[in-house]
């Protein structure tokens, strides 16, 4: 892998006879160790709340595949699938991605151990799953066996029979709304309340939406996929056109074997 931007005069200027070439664009691909990544996809230290968004698109759009993301994925985004995951306090996502996915889990990883230790981070990340209808299965493992308790976000007029459904399975409930479902910016504060303040979000397509409609959302980490999907696939951010664009900056780029890991951040 290898940092196509930004580029310094120190970079721009580095040889490949240099022992750290690891952000030198000219240099000859490698793989980087996981504490690089770590460091490249560092969360900002001088804010109150995070959340970034970790999507996948192939050239044309498509941000799925026969209904899942791993077919246009590849090992080096999944690397970085699990680097931002350690770096993060909690993985929030839709109820629809838990179940077309088959989410379990989030494990603790030896490699960010220490670091999540330094920053007063539990072993592992909680998920956060948001949901309206709260049809969701209490019994799997995602809800029965976290290394961290999983937290389920819904709004205060969700379905009284499934609230109590979850709460009899142990499920702790996040009320982020006054409405049946959670409300974008409330599901933030809420996190942040609970002290998960580096967040990240791996959509779905429907809740991503939802997130950049509010203007909730601070960053996108985009692998761009060097397929072509064509049909109808969902693409990475669904729902209603915006009366106004978003507009996000680059602030970094990654290339490995065709892939482009891309970081965009709010302007």
């Amino acid at each position: 892998m290898r940092r196509l931007f930004p580029v310094t005069d120190e970079t721009a200027n580095r040889t490949s006879s240099t022992a750290d070439h690891a952000d030198s664009p000219q240099s000859a691909d490698r793989e980087w160790e996981l504490e690089e990544l770590a460091e490249a996809y560092a969360y900002p230290g001088d804010r109150d709340v995070w959340l970034r968004a970790n999507m996948v698109s192939t050239l044309d759009g498509a941000a799925q595949h026969e209904g899942r993301s791993q077919p246009i994925s590849c090992e080096t985004d999944m690397r970085i699938f699990g680097t931002l995951r350690g770096l993060a306090d909690a993985v929030v996502v839709g109820a629809e991605t838990v179940r077309l996915e088959g989410y379990r889990p989030a494990r603790a990883r030896e490699a960010f151990a220490a670091r999540r230790a330094a920053a007063g981070q539990g072993p592992a990340p909680a998920i956060a799953v948001v949901s309206a209808s709260l049809e969701l299965d209490f019994s799997l493992p995602l809800f029965t066996e976290p290394l961290v308790p999983t937290l389920l976000v819904t709004g205060a007029a969700a379905p009284l029979a499934r609230l109590r459904a979850a709460e009899a399975a142990g499920v702790e409930v996040v009320i982020a709304g006054e409405g049946a479902g959670a409300e974008p910016a409330r599901i933030v504060r809420a996190l942040a309340d609970r002290g998960l303040r580096r967040l990240l979000t791996e959509g779905g397509p429907r809740l991503l939406g939802q997130f950049v409609a509010a203007d909730a959302l601070d960053e996108l980490c985009l692998t761009l996929s060097p397929m072509v999907a064509s049909g109808a696939a969902q693409r990475i951010v669904g729902g209603p056109e915006m009366d106004v664009l978003k507009r996000f900056a680059l602030s970094s780029l990654l290339e490995d074997t065709g892939f482009l890991f891309a970081r965009y951040r709010r302007k």
